[in-house]
C-alpha cells in the first residue's frame, strides 16, 4: 500500500507506485515542505527557482520533480543513447552524493546514472556514457569538456537541474554553465534550487527560464529548528584550545571544523593530530582519490573530525553529524548558514558554534543579525567543563549499567587481588587514555551577547584606573598606534579604553576599573614601552603640544637664520662668510667642499699617490697611483693611451 503522501505527488499512477516503494524503503512517512512544493499543480511543467534550507532534501525534492520528464507514463526507462536529464553541481562531493540519491529513487525504474566530475578518470566517464545514461550528474568544468569533446550530447535533453546555484556563482562556474545550458534544447525545463537566491541567481533565471515558478519553502527566512547556535568568545591565543575542548566536551559521532584556507585545514589538522584526535581533511588541494577515502573514513567511524574548507565541504552529508564549529568566521550570513546546514538535518538535532577572538566578536554579531539567527553566547569550554563531563559518562557508561556479567570470576579476582579502590581507579584511568587531555584556558573577555553601541559621550566611562606609557609626542606616539598594543597586552577591546592624552615624554590612558587587574604595577607591551598604574588621576590641565606647518616637531630642524659664531671660535669666519649669500638673503653655513683634483693632491701630499709627467697638449696634471710591474702595468697604460 502506498503512504498516503503519494495523493499529493501530480504525477501518473505507474510511476507513482515504484516511486513510493523506493521512498518507503529509506523510510519516508511524509514529504517535507520543499519536496511537496516542487509537486503541486501549479508546479507541474515548469520551471522552477526554488530556496530552501540546506539539509531540507532537495536532492530527492527534483527527483521526484522531473520523474515526469524522463519516465513519461511507463514505469521502465528504456534504452538511451543520450541523457534524458541532468543535474550540475558545484562540487565534487555534491555531484556524487546527488548520484547516490537518485540511485536508490530510481533503482525500480532501470535508471543508468552517470557522473562526470574532475578528478576522476575522464576515460571511464566517456565509456559510461557511450553505453547510455538516462541520468548524468557532474561538475561544470568537467561537463564542458565533455560536451566540448562530443562525448556528452545534450540534444535529447528534457530537463536540467542547477543545485546549489548560488555556490556555483561563487565559485565562478557561470561562464561554464551558460555553455552547457545553450548546449541544451530549448524546450527542456529548467530547475534551478538554491539554499539563497542573490540578484545573480534572478538575473541568471531570467536568462534561461520560461516563466519559471518562484518556490520558498517553509523555513528560508528563520533558523534551523533543530539547530543550536552557539558564539564562544575567547583570547586570541586561545582559538585552537577552544575548539579541542569543545570537541572533547560534545564527543560527537562526527564533527566538522570549518576553516577560511587550506594553509589553516592542515596547520589545525597537524594540531588536532598531535593532541589524539582521529581527524581528516577535506580540502581542494587533495586528490578525488584522497577525498573520497577521508569522506569513507568518517562514514565507517575510523575519524571522527572532519577539518575543512568551505568549498570542499559544500553539500557533503555525513551521517550522525553533531557538531559543526566555525574555526574562522565566514564571509558572510550565506556561508554561515550553509555551514552549519551541515548537521540537524532530516529532524536530527545539532550545534554550531563559532569561535570568536575579541577582535571578532563585531562581525559575528552582524553575521548572526544578517542571517536572522540567535545565538547564546558565552565563554567556550573550560578544563573543568570537559572533566565534569567525562565524570558523568563514566557513571553513564555502559558496562556500568549492564546487569549481566560474563565475566563474575576474573572480577571477583581482581577485588580481591587490588581492592575495590585500585580496580576502580584503574577503570577511570583507562578510560581517559583514550581521550585527548583537556586545555586551559584563559578567562574570556565576556560572557553574555553584547551589540555595538553608539559612541561614547565624555564623561560616561565611568570607573577607572589610569596608566602611564613611556612615550610620547617625542617618539612620534598617537592613540591609533598605542590603542591595539594596549587592547592585546590586556586581552581586552577599545570599549575597556577612555581617554588617551599624549604628553611630551609620556602618555596617560584610562582603564575601566574592573579590567584594570589585567594589566600589573608595570608592563611591557614591546621593547622600551612600558606601561606603569598611577595612582589616583594624573594632571591633564596643561594641554598637549600642538603642532602646526610652520612649527617645527621636537626633533625637526629649524629653518630660520644660523646664530653666527663667536669670533673666539675657530669657525667664526666661515660662519660669518656664509651669513648672506650675495644677495642679502640669509643661508646656512656651508661644508667646504672637495673636488676630485682636491682629494688628488691631497693624496699626493700623503704619499698615497705620485704624480704622473705633464702632456705638452693638456697642460694639466694628471695623477696615478704607483706603477704595476710587469706585463698588467704594460696592458693598463696601453689601455690608457689607446
Amino acid at each position: 500500500m502506498a503512504p498516503l503522501f503519494l495523493a499529493k505527488i501530480m504525477i501518473s499512477e505507474n510511476i507513482a507506485q515504484p516511486l513510493a516503494a523506493a521512498l518507503a524503503s529509506k523510510g519516508y512517512a511524509s514529504l517535507t515542505a520543499v519536496q511537496d512544493s516542487v509537486l503541486t499543480p501549479e508546479a507541474a511543467n515548469r520551471d522552477l527557482l526554488v530556496s530552501a534550507q540546506t539539509g531540507s532534501g532537495k536532492t530527492v525534492a527534483f527527483g521526484l520533480a522531473i520523474a515526469d520528464d524522463i519516465l513519461g507514463a511507463g514505469a521502465q526507462l528504456d534504452p538511451t543513447d543520450r541523457p534524458l536529464a541532468l543535474v550540475i553541481a558545484p562540487t565534487r562531493e555534491l555531484a556524487l552524493q546527488v548520484a547516490r540519491e537518485l540511485s536508490w529513487l530510481y533503482e525500480q525504474m532501470g535508471a543508468q546514472i552517470a557522473t562526470c566530475v574532475g578528478g576522476m578518470d575522464f576515460r571511464n566517464e566517456r565509456r559510461a556514457l557511450a553505453r547510455g545514461a538516462h541520468i548524468v550528474v557532474g561538475t561544470p568544468g568537467r561537463l564542458r569538456d565533455h560536451i566540448e569533446r562530443s562525448s556528452l550530447d545534450l540534444s535529447g535533453l528534457k530537463a536540467a537541474v542547477l543545485d546549489e546555484a548560488d555556490e556555483m556563482l561563487d565559485l565562478g562556474f557561470r561562464e561554464d554553465l551558460e555553455f552547457i545550458l545553450q548546449s541544451a534544447p530549448v524546450s527542456r525545463r529548467t530547475l534551478m534550487f538554491s539554499a539563497t537566491v542573490p540578484n545573480a541567481i534572478e538575473k541568471l533565471a531570467k536568462e534561461f527560464q520560461k516563466d519559471a515558478l518562484r518556490i520558498v519553502a517553509a523555513g528560508e527566512s528563520r533558523q534551523h529548528g533543530d539547530i543550536e547556535y552557539r558564539a564562544l568568545n575567547v583570547a586570541p591565543r586561545d582559538r585552537e584550545p577552544a575548539i579541542f575542548n569543545l570537541l572533547r566536551l560534545h564527543e560527537a559521532r562526527t564533527a566538522i571544523v570549518f576553516c577560511k584556507t587550506r594553509a589553516n585545514v592542515n596547520h589545525l589538522l597537524a594540531r588536532m593530530g598531535n593532541r589524539g584526535f582521529k581527524a581528516v581533511a577535506l580540502s581542494g588541494e587533495l586528490s578525488q582519490q584522497e577525498r573520497t577515502h577521508a569522506l569513507q573514513a568518517l562514514r565507517d567511524g575510523r575519524a571522527q573530525v572532519c577539518v575543512a574548507t568551505d568549498v570542499a565541504a559544500r553539500g557533503i552529508d555525513l551521517p550522525g553529524l553533531e557538531l559543526v564549529i566555525h574555526a574562522d568566521l565566514p564571509s558572510n550570513s550565506e556561508t554561515l548558514l550553509h555551514r552549519s546546514g551541515r548537521t540537524g538535518r532530516a529532524g536530527a538535532k545539532g550545534v554550531s558554534a563559532l569561535i570568536v577572538p575579541p577582535a571578532e566578536q563585531k562581525k559575528a554579531q552582524r553575521l548572526l543579525k544578517t542571517a536572522r539567527l540567535e545565538a547564546t553566547w558565552g565563554p567556550a569550554p573550560s578544563a573543568e567543563d570537559v572533566r565534569a563531563r567525562d565524570d558523568a559518562r563514566i557513571m553513564d557508561h555502559p558496562s556500568l549499567q549492564d546487569a549481566e556479567d560474563d565475566n563474575e570470576a576474573l572480577s571477583k579476582t581482581l577485588l580481591e587481588q587490588f581492592g575495590a579502590e585500585r580496580v576502580a581507579a584503574a577503570f577511570i584511568r583507562l578510560w581517559r587514555d583514550g581521550r585527548p587531555t583537556p586545555e586551559e584556558l584563559q578567562a574570556p573577555r565576556l560572557q553574555q551577547n553584547q551589540t555595538p553601541s553608539a559612541p561614547r559621550e565624555r564623561g560616561e566611562f565611568g570607573p577607572s584606573v589610569w596608566f602611564s606609557l613611556s612615550v610620547g609626542h617625542t617618539g612620534r606616539a598617537e592613540a591609533r598606534w598605542l590603542l591595539p598594543k594596549i587592547c592585546e597586552a590586556g586581552n581586552i577591546t577599545k570599549d575597556g579604553i577612555g581617554a588617551i592624552r599624549v604628553r611630551e615624554d609620556e602618555t596617560f590612558v584610562q582603564i575601566s576599573e574592573e579590567l584594570a587587574s589585567r594589566f600589573g604595577p608595570q608592563s611591557e607591551l614591546e621593547p622600551d614601552l612600558t606601561m606603569t598604574r598611577l595612582e589616583g588621576q594624573p594632571s591633564l590641565d596643561r594641554p598637549a603640544p600642538s603642532f602646526s606647518r610652520d612649527k617645527p616637531r621636537h626633533n625637526a630642524k629649524p629653518s630660520g637664520p644660523r646664530k653666527e659664531f663667536s669670533k673666539d671660535k675657530a669657525r667664526a669666519p666661515r660662519a660669518a662668510e656664509a651669513a648672506s649669500d650675495g644677495e642679502g638673503k640669509p643661508a646656512r653655513a656651508r661644508k667646504e667642499r672637495w673636488t676630485p683634483t682636491d682629494r688628488k693632491e691631497k693624496a699626493v701630499r700623503d704619499g698615497a699617490l705620485k704624480p704622473k709627467s705633464k702632456k705638452p697638449a693638456a697642460g694639466k696634471a694628471r695623477w696615478a697611483k704607483p706603477a704595476a710591474s710587469g706585463r698588467n702595468a704594460s696592458a693598463k697604460s696601453a689601455g690608457r693611451r689607446g
